[in-house]
């Protein structure tokens, strides 16, 4: 079965990096942007596993999950922080809490600890990610970072192919700048924004051979993966 996942963080541009994440991993996940959504959200759908972040607008993350333990006992229940204080994460347990990471994590310890947590109520995840990706005339391996097309061949690097990644996951929508910035770089301040211009240049020239195929600029937000019938 797809386990489903309930991700409450008010920081929009991790939410959306920690979200992509899960979902690459084959999970079905909603995002919700502050306590008191999520717990609206909690109430309208069956999850089979919660992640808090603590420090939330109108409803924190110990609250909201003392609300979900009141409806439901055996979900569980994951908390994001970046306290690492010992009283923080007896609260946190006290709250109806079943496992705490502290900010800045990796992909691989999140990864972790969401197995462990769904292997406890028996919930296995079907692996569903899209390796081979048609774009209009081009094939991509995003395995072995290979761009294909019959009048052209690239290897990409890491990073073109972390990009192509991520417009190629929400092609045909827009894909802010700073959650591009923040999931390759880990910040995104100017130069690594004048690097990421250099990158979507290359990109472009490697696409170039389908007018059907294009990444556009969508001003002071972000970029798109414009695939037409495709």
């Amino acid at each position: 079965m797809k386990a489903k996942i309930l991700l409450c963080e008010d920081d929009t541009s991790l939410g959306f990096i920690i979200a992509d994440q899960l979902k690459s991993l084959g999970y079905d996940v909603h995002l919700a942007s502050d306590g008191k959504e999520g717990f609206k959200a909690f109430n309208e759908a069956h999850f089979h596993l919660c992640i808090f972040d603590v420090m939330m607008p109108k409803k924190d993350g110990f609250m909201l999950a003392r609300d979900v333990r009141k409806v439901n006992a055996d979900v569980p229940i994951l908390f994001l922080t970046a306290k690492s204080m010992t009283e923080d994460k007896i609260e946190g347990f006290k709250a109806g809490g079943d496992d705490y990471l502290t900010k800045p994590f990796s992909h691989e310890e999140l990864q972790f600890r969401v197995k462990a947590l769904l292997k406890r109520v028996n919930v296995e995840v079907e692996e569903e990610e899209e390796h081979i990706v048609k774009l209009g005339t081009y094939t991509y391996d995003k395995d072995n970072y290979m761009l294909t097309h019959s009048e052209f061949e690239k290897k990409l690097t890491k990073k073109e192919a972390q990009i192509l990644n991520m417009l190629c996951k929400f092609k045909n929508q827009v894909l802010p700048r700073e959650i591009v910035l923040n999931a390759v770089w880990g910040q995104d301040d100017y130069f690594v924004g004048r690097s990421l211009d250099v990158f979507i240049t290359k990109l472009r020239k490697y696409l170039s051979q389908d007018t059907n195929v294009s990444i556009e600029n969508v001003h002071g937000i972000g970029f798109k993966l414009e695939v037409v019938n495709g």
